[in-house]
């Protein structure tokens, strides 16, 4: 068959046989065709192929048999599913917070510094300026306080599963940032991410000057990295993988084969046709296709 929607559950399973049969019905209702269920993952994740009907009505059929479930759907053809090339987004993606934030709150700057970033995610402000202005709050900081604030950070449910079980898979992985070096070349290194690309912080004399060094990586940076790791590795943009969580991540999760919003802002979550709201970060290995057994856990 040439389309499949895999159903995905939250962590800790509530997908059964009769929530996957009620999808199928939806699915023959419209007219398709469907073949067995294909459990990824007991309780956890499910695969229904199909014939008859295009991956948003079908996406859109079996959202309604979830409704009100914490159950994510992914719908796609099944060619090319598994992907080549992962692109992340870190703050609130891979791991569960801004880093920026949690720098400011080292500072004392916390509030003012996390209401500019929740707009600059959701789209309302200029995403270098209000880069700059973030940063400008924290002059003076001591660089001991990037140390400080990076032995909080968390690493998102799932991250470490998805990126290691890609690279075992061959995949190319890359951790790419509007946050900074300091915080991604860290997690990158932990994770086995193969590039990680971030803007920098200026520093001098041990302390951080309130500037940016530029170039700044902005709102189409995220893109720019898909299409440059895609060229360099020979492959379409239709072979790679990207997650992320803001408005920033917008342009590369349209143009990504499979282009997910991981507990998405609006601006993003309306835009992108896989979405992560309840599932962990591996769902987006059950989305393409990775059963649990092939999970690389350590």
């Amino acid at each position: 068959m040439e389309s499949v929607v895999t159903l995905i559950a939250a962590p800790g399973g509530g997908l059964d046989a009769g929530i996957v049969a009620e999808a199928a019905a939806r699915l023959k209702a419209l007219g398709a065709e469907t073949g067995r269920a294909d459990w990824l993952a007991d309780d956890l994740a499910c695969d229904l192929a199909f014939d008859g009907l295009s991956p948003d009505q079908a996406d859109a059929a079996v959202r309604q048999a979830c409704d009100g479930l914490t159950i994510d759907i992914i719908s796609q053809p099944v060619a090319g599913r598994r992907k080549r090339l992962l692109i992340a987004d870190m703050d609130s993606t891979i791991v569960t917070t801004e880093t920026l934030t949690d720098i400011a709150r080292i500072a004392g700057k916390e509030q003012v510094i996390a209401e500019i970033t929740d707009r600059a995610m959701r789209g309302e402000l200029d995403f270098a300026g209000a880069l700059r202005e973030r940063v400008a709050m924290l002059e003076g900081l001591s660089e001991c306080a990037l140390a400080d604030a990076y032995g909080e950070v968390e690493l998102s449910p799932g991250a470490d599963i998805l990126v290691r079980t890609m690279n075992a898979a061959g995949a190319v992985t890359a951790l790419v940032s509007g946050g900074f070096t300091y915080y991604t070349s860290r997690i990158a290194e932990r994770l086995g991410f193969h590039v990680n690309m971030a803007n920098r912080f200026d520093i001098a004399d041990g302390c951080l000057t309130g500037r940016v060094a530029e170039p700044i990586l902005g709102r189409s940076a995220k893109y720019d990295a898909l299409v440059k790791l895609a060229a360099e590795n020979g492959l379409a943009l239709a072979d790679a993988a990207a997650v992320g969580d803001g408005a920033n991540d917008l342009e590369m999760i349209q143009a990504a084969g499979l282009g997910c919003a991981y507990r998405g802002k609006p601006i993003l979550r309306d835009a992108a046709r896989a979405k992560l709201d309840h599932a962990d970060l591996t769902g987006l290995l059950f989305a393409q296709g990775f059963r649990a057994d092939e999970f690389v856990t350590d």
